[in-house]
């Protein structure tokens, strides 16, 4: 489960597409058929199956040895080498690293939505189409499989995701006399003032280190900051004017002391949650398990929601995190592979699996439907079906939202501009014109047409 997004670039050396270009250069021969643009035939498929093969699979998923077994005992010629080489910037580092190498990568890599582009830009990622990926489109929520795609290829199969709604503390509400939580963002100010004025309380935190919440907020309200075309092509619009309007009502808050900025993930935002800093906390849909164990004794007096929204506007969702699986196109075993990263993610018990017992947010239709999933009453949240709350959340996420080739670095520049506006409570509009030039500097140095 991804909760919280990396915060330090990895070192990338050189430029991207002068790595794509070494890249090429070393992916072709290893890879036996993985160049392959051909439909793979049902013989490749069982006589690859059939072959005794052992295949190595890098993922940070706690017990997905489970998941794997399942594989094996339908495939017992494929045997799969599991290996953690650990999560956020170290993962990506150590995988770019042995891709560069054209020794020791994977066969299949865990690889979150927003650093697929940076993979198939050097073309390190093996195009899943001919393996019969397209056919599998239609059994995901549409957003997800929209983050696998590229131009008219596949490049991993979703495993997880995070659409965002509203955690919310129902006893600091109550005593504020708010009785509902607030379903529009004007009344949602409105409630933080009152919850201010009445217990002392902030209404929610906006992390001064945490871009993926505010790209989910921006993703919510509609804003396009990025842009992708699969090759040179890049467009950076962080500071739209839709984006400095998100900003400003943030800003706001935070001015007037209603909404807080610390740094998430850290203890003091931990002891925060637990002992009733914050009335609320606008997180994804891993959060709802992820709090039970950070905030234990304040079990019964949580309750979730839907992100508020905009009047007159369809119902929206944002999302922040989220993984896939992925093979690399230097594996000697394509249809093994594919079938590996296919077979965990889809197959229903499977599935499952991940969602009541890894507790990642599902991906699969089939899944997100399914009764031993959605009608679960979590005792937490005061016996909700909050599972069932987050499936429906999940079917409101724009279906468009490109990354950047090199989020590595939009991370950690967000920290060094927004995160430094937001921990000062400044201006957040400059933020992100300071995020805007980093980012426009940062792709130009790299290679590529930024915003031509």
């Amino acid at each position: 489960m991804r909760k919280k997004a990396p915060r330090t670039a990895v070192a990338l050396g050189t430029g991207l597409l002068a790595v794509a270009l070494a890249l090429a250069g070393c992916t072709g021969g290893g890879g036996g058929t993985a160049d392959n643009t051909k439909p793979v035939s049902q013989s490749d498929i069982d006589k690859a199956m059939k072959t005794p093969t052992t295949l190595t699979f890098w993922t940070w998923v706690p017990d997905i040895k489970n998941e794997v077994a399942l594989f094996e005992k339908k495939y017992p010629a494929i045997k799969v080498k599991v290996e953690n080489v650990g999560q956020g910037a170290p993962h990506y580092q150590k995988l770019r690293t042995a891709l560069k190498a054209g020794k020791g990568a994977p066969d299949v890599a865990q690889i979150e939505f927003q650093y697929i582009s940076s993979f198939t830009v050097t073309d390190s990622l093996l195009n899943l189409t001919p393996y019969g990926a397209n056919d599998l489109g239609d059994q995901y929520v549409p957003w997800v499989w929209n983050q696998v795609k590229q131009n008219d290829g596949v490049y991993a199969i979703p495993q997880d995701s995070g659409p965002m709604g509203n955690l919310y503390r129902k006893d600091i509400l109550d005593n504020a006399g708010v009785t509902t939580p607030p379903t529009t963002w004007e009344q949602y100010a409105a409630d933080a003032a009152t919850v201010k004025e009445k217990t002392g309380v902030y209404m929610s935190n906006l992390a001064s280190s945490q871009a993926g919440q505010m790209l989910g907020l921006l993703w919510q309200a509609g804003v396009k900051p990025f842009g992708y075309d699969g090759k040179k092509g890049v467009t950076v619009d962080v500071n739209s004017a839709e984006a400095k309007k998100v900003a400003s009502y943030w800003q706001d808050l935070i001015q007037k002391g209603y909404v807080s900025t610390d740094p998430d993930f850290t203890d003091s935002w931990y002891q925060g949650l637990a002992n009733g800093k914050y009335a609320g906390w606008l997180t994804a849909a891993w959060a709802p398990v992820f709090l039970q164990g950070t905030a234990a004794k304040t079990s019964g007096l949580w309750r979730a929601a839907e992100l508020p929204q905009t009047p007159g506007t369809k119902p929206a969702s944002g999302n922040w995190g989220g993984s896939s699986d992925a093979v690399l196109k230097t594996t000697k075993n394509p249809i093994a592979a594919y079938e590996l990263a296919k077979f965990i993610n889809n197959d229903p018990e499977s599935t499952l699996m991940f969602a009541n017992k890894q507790f990642l947010f599902p991906t699969l239709n089939s899944t997100l439907k399914d009764p031993a999933f959605v009608d679960q009453k979590a005792e937490f949240y005061g016996g909700q079906e909050v599972n069932k709350l987050f499936a429906g959340i999940s079917t409101t996420v724009d279906t468009k939202f490109d990354w950047l080739p090199y989020m590595d670095y939009a991370y950690s520049s967000y920290t060094e501009t927004m995160g430094k506006a937001l921990s000062a409570k400044g201006d957040l509009s400059a933020g992100l014109d300071a995020w805007q030039k980093a980012l426009v500097s940062y792709g130009t140095q790299q290679g590529f047409s930024v915003n031509k």
